[in-house]
């Protein structure tokens, strides 16, 4: 049986899927489970959690009404989400990530702060995107602050490369918009590159975009910035023509 496993700088396993001859852009990290986590998993798990399937997901039937549905990739211990749902309660939003204690963070704060507006899926964004969610479906596409593989023989494994935005315009009505942030220059230069580069979608900016208000600034965002670091948007929206 072939080794499919080689090892990333901090010696985890990266994994080469030879189903659909693609390097995944995560590694699954086991992390460690807070018992009001693994409570909120149990509890709240069951009403917030969608399971993955081969199949269009309904938005009506999941959320119980009909409203502009935007997806988040990779949402890691869900403050953000929270955040965003909290403030735009007349919009539906998926929530996408691997890792179970974000999976359990987010429950944690959806039951704390009564959020009715949210659902996961902990998955693989890549195959939630081509098998769960309809072409041009969707009102707008969360990617905050993804995983920089910041050393130059690990950029190939960085999540916005060419065939994925060209997945995610697919699946964005027209009108709707792709919100990339990053803390990292050269993989927001790489962003603003690829996303230019895709017909199906248009700059809403000159090149890097003000951050919108309904993204808020995180805790890690702001020691960054008091020490001289960059946050770089990128706005993108779905041509109609």
């Amino acid at each position: 049986m072939p080794d499919n496993k080689s090892p990333d700088e901090h010696g985890k396993p990266m994994f080469y899927d030879p189903e659909d001859r693609r390097i995944r852009s995560f590694v699954t990290r086991a992390g460690r489970l807070s018992a009001a986590q693994s409570r909120a998993i149990e509890t709240l798990g069951p009403q917030f959690c969608l399971p993955y399937a081969k199949a269009p997901l309904a938005f009506d039937q999941a959320f119980g009404r009909t409203a502009p549905t935007i997806l988040e990739i990779g949402f890691g211990m869900g403050e953000t989400s929270a955040k965003i749902a909290g403030a735009m309660p007349d919009k539906n939003f998926i929530g996408v990530e691997v890792h179970t204690p974000g999976v359990g963070s987010l429950l944690k704060l959806i039951g704390e702060q009564g959020l009715s507006n949210l659902r996961l899926i902990q998955h693989d964004a890549f195959e939630v995107l081509t098998h769960m969610i309809a072409p041009a479906s969707l009102s707008g596409i969360h990617i905050f602050f993804p995983d920089p593989w910041h050393k130059a023989r690990h950029n190939k494994r960085r999540l916005v490369q060419p065939p994925f935005v060209a997945l995610l315009a697919t699946r964005i009505a027209p009108g709707g918009y792709l919100h990339c942030a990053t803390d990292w220059q050269d993989y927001a230069e790489q962003m603003l590159e690829v996303l230019n580069a895709e017909p199906a979608l248009r700059n809403t900016a000159q090149s890097y975009a003000p951050r919108p208000d309904y993204r808020p600034v995180t805790k890690f965002e702001n020691r960054g910035l008091r020490l001289g670091h960059g946050v770089w948007d990128l706005v993108f929206e779905k041509r109609g023509d």
